[in-house]
C-alpha cells in the first residue's frame, strides 16, 4: 500500500481546519476498609473527590473505625464474593482518606482506569478519568497515566474520595428478562466464554453523566449462577454501530484484553466520507491527544510527538467505491485503538465521516438528499483468537439501517471485494 502521513485530500471538497494544536506505603483505606475490593464494573454517579482536611480534622479522618458492636460483622469482612458485599465494601472505602491498594494477580494487565472501576463501582467512569488526568493517582509512588497497565503487586495510591451513595436502579425480573431478550436479539456470536454483539447506533457501551441505558448495565441480566457478570473488553463510541466483543468469564476477559493489547485482534470498519481521497490506499500516522472543548465535550486533536497526553495512532484505509466524486466508501483498519481514532484520522486527511458531529469540518458542504445526518461508521468485522482454543473467531456485522439506506441510494455493493484485507497489520 502507498504510504502517506497526511493522506492529502484529492478531488473531494475543500476542508477547513481539522484540529487545534495542541498529567511509605499506607493501608487500604485504614483498618475499617481493608479488603475493600469490588469485582463488578457497574457504575453510579459521584460528586467528585473531596479535599484533604488540614489539622485536627484530617487526623480525625485517619482514626480507625470504632469496634463493631456484638453481632455486627467488621468492615474488613466485606470482601469480594457477592455483589452486595462488594458494594458495601466500596462504600466503606469511599468515605476514608488517602489509601493504597495492592494489585491482585488476577488484576494484572488491567488498565488503571478499569482497575478503579472494578474497585469502586459507585464512581462514574468520567470521574475516575478526571482524577487520573489531574495526576492525583500514583503507581509505586510515580504519577500514573489513564491507560497505564498494572502489574501484580504494584501499589496504587488513591486520593481521598467522597461519594454520596446513589442507590442503583432496582432490577426486577421483568427488566432482566427484557434486557436479556434484547441482548439475545443483537447477538452475532456466542459460546461459553465469548459474546459478540451487533451494537446499534445510539446505544452507549458504558454509563456516564445522563446515560442510564447502556450495554454494561444490560449485562447485569446475564449474570451466571456464580454471580459472574459478562465484562467489556473494548469499547465503541455511542454512535458507532457493529461488532462489540464481550467476555463472559474473568479468564476470557484477561485473555481477550491481552489480544487487543498485543494487536492480535484484527478490526475492519466501514465509513462513508466526504470527497474522494487522491491516494486511494494509504496509511495515516499521527499523534492524538485529548482536548477539552469549551462546552465540556472532549475531542481528540492531532498532536506532536512529546506533547502531554499524546499517543501514537496508525490507521490504514482503502477506497472501496465512490459516488460522483462527492462521497467515498472507505474501509478502515486501525492498527492502534485510540479514542475517536478513525473519526479524527479521516478528518485529518480532509475527508471526515458523514454525520460526525465532532469532527465533520468541510466548508459549504450540503448533505445529499436521502442520506441521514447520522454517523456513518460501522465496526464491520472482527477476527480475534478464542481465549481457550486460540482458533480465530471471525464475526461480521450488517450495515445499520441508516447506512444501508445510504448504500442502496448510492448503489454500493456490499458483496464486492474489500481491498483493506491486504493492508499490513502494523
Amino acid at each position: 500500500m502507498k504510504n502517506t502521513r497526511t493522506g492529502s485530500g484529492g478531488s473531494g471538497p475543500r476542508s477547513g481546519p481539522t484540529a487545534r494544536n495542541g498529567r511509605g506505603q499506607g493501608r487500604a483505606g485504614r483498618p475499617a476498609a481493608r479488603g475493600a475490593k469490588g469485582p463488578g464494573i457497574a457504575k453510579g454517579s459521584g460528586n467528585g473527590s473531596a479535599r484533604a482536611t488540614p489539622g485536627p480534622e484530617r487526623a480525625k479522618a485517619a482514626t480507625p473505625a470504632k469496634t463493631p458492636r456484638a453481632g455486627q460483622a467488621p468492615a474488613s469482612s466485606a470482601k469480594a464474593g457477592t455483589k452486595a458485599a462488594a458494594k458495601a465494601a466500596a462504600t466503606e472505602t469511599l468515605v476514608t482518606g488517602v489509601q493504597t491498594l495492592t494489585v491482585a494477580p488476577d488484576e494484572a494487565g488491567m488498565r488503571l482506569d478499569r482497575f478503579l472501576v472494578a474497585r469502586f463501582p459507585q464512581l462514574a467512569f468520567t470521574h475516575i478519568q478526571r482524577i487520573v488526568r489531574k495526576g492525583e493517582l500514583r503507581i509505586d509512588m510515580k504519577r500514573a497515566k489513564p491507560n497505564e497497565r498494572l502489574e501484580a503487586g504494584q501499589s496504587v495510591r488513591v486520593p481521598p474520595l467522597k461519594l454520596e451513595e446513589k442507590k442503583p436502579a432496582a432490577r426486577t425480573p421483568a427488566k432482566d428478562e427484557s434486557d436479556a431478550t434484547f441482548l439475545k436479539s443483537i447477538t452475532l456470536y456466542e459460546d461459553k466464554d465469548v459474546l459478540v454483539l451487533n451494537k446499534p447506533m445510539g446505544l452507549a457501551v458504558q454509563g456516564g453523566s445522563g446515560t442510564t441505558r447502556h450495554v454494561d448495565g444490560m449485562l447485569e441480566a446475564l449474570r451466571d449462577a456464580e454471580g459472574q457478570k459478562p465484562r467489556l473488553v473494548h469499547r465503541l463510541d455511542k454512535d458507532t454501530a457493529g461488532c462489540l466483543v464481550i467476555a463472559k468469564t474473568r479468564f476470557a476477559a484477561t485473555t481477550l484484553a491481552k489480544s487487543f493489547r498485543s494487536r492480535s485482534a484484527r478490526k475492519i470498519y466501514w465509513a462513508l466520507v466526504a470527497g474522494v481521497p487522491r491516494v486511494r490506499q494509504g496509511r495515516v500516522s499521527t499523534y492524538l491527544a485529548r482536548e477539552e472543548a469549551s462546552d465540556g465535550d472532549a475531542r481528540m486533536r492531532v498532536a506532536l510527538h512529546g506533547d502531554e497526553g499524546a499517543s501514537h495512532a496508525v490507521t490504514y484505509y482503502a477506497v472501496v467505491d465512490t459516488a460522483a466524486q462527492k462521497l467515498s466508501w472507505l474501509s478502515l483498519k486501525p492498527v492502534t485503538g485510540r479514542t475517536h481514532q478513525l473519526r479524527a484520522h479521516t478528518a485529518h486527511i480532509g475527508h471526515p465521516i458523514v454525520g460526525d458531529p465532532k469532527y465533520f469540518n468541510v466548508e459549504n458542504w450540503e448533505l445529499p438528499g436521502g442520506i441521514q445526518n447520522r454517523l456513518h461508521l460501522l465496526a464491520r468485522r472482527i477476527v480475534i483468537p478464542h481465549p481457550r482454543t486460540g482458533k480465530p473467531i471471525d464475526v461480521t456485522a450488517p450495515l445499520p439501517p441508516h447506512m444501508l439506506q445510504s448504500w442502496n441510494l448510492l448503489g454500493f455493493d456490499t458483496g464486492g471485494y474489500d481491498p483493506i484485507v491486504e493492508a499490513p497489520e502494523e
